[in-house]
This record gives structure tokens, sequence and C-alpha cells, in this order.
């Protein structure tokens, strides 16, 4: 049985939306196979029957992510993500020390075909991808890092870390496994959110705090 969202993961509801905090290792959408029904949208059903995704979140990510209640909210936060009209704000914790303290990948992105559901960079086929990056703070062989990625590829923040030569900690699909038994989970948390209302227009903002 798929349980009800978490009243304490529920950052903010109404008519039109529910933002939620979003576990990691948790679905967004419902995968293939009976095993693969739990997720952040069949959840939140338990109490918003009309709740409709708009986003996804990796299932190894944590963080906020705003579902629409009426299919005019859902064209609107819709337009609004595919338009880069949100502003979106990550954690993560990176092996090593990046030389800068600052920058920007930009690497286009597609999906590795033959090793699905891995992304790979491509300069003929892939697709336009960026990713602002600033550490703020070293950590022991580490770095903790803000990321604000500009469009928003699947894989995105991972793939391009990896580029950066300082993948994610406790990434199961690009570290290696030394810097992936650095960590029981991946060192990604989707922190912010920001966009405009789908009815009264109000800019609204939602952070969690991130968990490790």
């Amino acid at each position: 049985m798929i349980p009800t969202i978490n009243e304490k993961d529920i950052l903010f509801a109404d008519a039109a939306i529910v933002v939620i905090n979003k576990a990691a290792d948790l679905l967004s959408v419902p995968g293939l196979g009976e095993e693969k029904q739990d997720c952040v949208w069949r959840r939140v059903q338990q109490r918003f029957a009309t709740a409709k995704t708009v986003h996804r979140l990796d299932y190894a990510t944590s963080g906020v992510m705003v579902l629409a209640l009426t299919a005019e909210s859902h064209r609107h936060i819709s337009i609004q993500f595919q338009e880069r009209q949100t502003d979106k704000v990550y954690q993560a914790v990176v092996a090593g020390k990046p030389d800068a303290e600052s920058g920007l990948v930009d690497q286009p992105l597609r999906c590795d075909w033959d090793n699905r559901p891995l992304q790979i960079i491509d300069h003929q086929q892939g697709k336009s991808a960026q990713t602002h990056w600033q550490v703020i703070e070293a950590l022991d062989n580490a770095s903790r890092l803000e990321l604000k990625p500009i469009t928003g590829r699947s894989h995105q923040l991972r793939v391009h870390m990896q580029h950066l030569g300082h993948p994610i900690l406790g990434d199961r699909f690009y570290a290696s496994s030394e810097q992936v038994a650095r960590s029981p989970r991946l060192l990604l948390h989707a922190q912010s959110l920001s966009f405009n209302h789908p009815v009264s227009g109000e800019r609204l903002s939602f952070t969690t705090a991130t968990p490790f």
C-alpha cells in the first residue's frame, strides 16, 4: 500500500498547488513494475487527489518539489519551467576541492542509450546545458557547493560535477567506488525553488534545510 505524504513534508498547499520536501531515494513519478509505484506523485495524491507532476527530481535527490492541483495551474507552472522563469538552488558535497571558487559548466547532454538512464556529454547531439557553481565550504577532502542550474536536463548537476572533476559523493552513477562509499546517499539536495503563483502571480520561494 502506498503511504500518504508525511504532513511535515508539506511546505505549502492551497487550491492550486502543493509544495513538498521530497525524501532521498524516492521516485518522483511511477516507474515500470509493481515495485516502482511508490512515488511522490502517488503519495501526494493520497491527500490531494487532483495532484499532477510539473517537474521531477532524481530518485536519489532530496528537496523542494511543486505539484499542480488543477489543469490551469499545471499549464501555468509548466510554462514557467519551460521558459526558465523558475529559480532553483541546490547544495551538493563533492569530492576534492575545485581550483576556483566559482564557475560555469557549459556542456551539452544527451541520454547514453546503451547505459540508460545514464547521461553523457555530447557536443554533436547533446542538448544545451549550463550550471553555475560556487564553493561555500571546504570540508575534509571534499567541498560543499551551491549549484544553480540554468537548464534542467536529466542528471545535469551530477554529470556536470563529474566533468568538473569533482563528482558528488554517494553518486552511484557517476562517482568512483571510493567516492560512493563515502556517503550512504547522494549528497545532492534541491534547497530552494522560486516561481510565480499560477493564480495570484505572486513570486513564491520555498527553502528547506540541507540534511547533510
